[in-house]
């Protein structure tokens, strides 16, 4: 008999997938207070290739990057 695949980790998406703090973006928090979006600090951000590539698989396009780690990056 074959054993279930393993859970799926959990994904939080009010938390920087690289770091685990919270990543303030503010679309994720226009989602969970129902309220309408406000400017975010990340589209005044480039987030390199490397940068994004660093994101585990698993919580791609799930969880937002913060700003530490984005600007941490662009200065690297």
């Amino acid at each position: 008999m074959q054993s279930p695949p393993p859970p799926l980790p959990s994904i939080d998406p009010g938390a920087c997938p690289l770091c685990g703090q919270l990543n303030r973006c503010a679309m994720e928090t226009a989602r969970a207070t129902g309220r309408p979006p406000q400017a975010c600090w990340c589209t005044q951000m480039d987030f390199s290739a490397e940068l994004l590539a660093r994101v585990p698989a698993e919580a791609r396009r799930l969880a937002c990057i913060c700003e530490e780690c984005a600007r941490r990056a662009a200065t690297a």
